[in-house]
């Protein structure tokens, strides 16, 4: 079995560049996902005190597969940004993992609540929220390749 790790990266780092990179050209090719016309994210937005970068690591090498970003907001409100699992590696439960990791440290910093939006295209994801006891909520941004807002109360 391939060795997996999940663990915090620098948001400026080369590989959380790329797999931005790669979130961004599958998001633009599945339904014209644009991160200029998207609300903006910088790096410092992803750095603590205010966030953070988890990086998904398979095998010796290290290889990045996937990324998942946490905004800590408000001190109670953690919000998802950029999930993203290789397309190769998907159906691998990689993507609950990660969950799970993101849910753990957004609890760790305090948070009660963890929210994130997405798109309808991203049905599988969408599943997997749903299924991890995530809802849908109200509309908390103006993300304009939003459909679906959710959150969780974290315990």
């Amino acid at each position: 079995m391939t060795r997996i790790t999940v663990a915090e990266e620098s948001a400026d780092s080369a590989d959380v560049q790329r797999c931005f990179e790669a979130y961004y050209s599958e998001l633009g090719a599945l339904f014209g996902y644009a991160p200029d016309e998207a609300l903006p994210l910088a790096v410092e937005d992803l750095k603590r005190p205010h966030g953070l970068v988890l990086l998904v690591r398979e095998g010796e090498v290290g290889a990045a597969v996937g990324c998942g970003a946490l905004k800590l907001l408000d001190g109670e409100i953690a919000e998802i940004k950029r999930m993203w699992i290789d397309q190769r590696r998907r159906g691998q439960g990689l993507g609950g993992r990660l969950l799970d990791e993101l849910e753990a440290v957004a609890f760790a910093e305090g948070c009660s609540v963890i929210r994130l939006d997405s798109n309808g295209r991203l049905s599988a994801a969408i599943g997997m929220y749903r299924a991890r006891g995530y809802h849908e909520v109200a509309p908390f941004n103006a993300e304009p390749f939003a459909t679906h807002w959710m959150e969780k109360r974290l315990r």
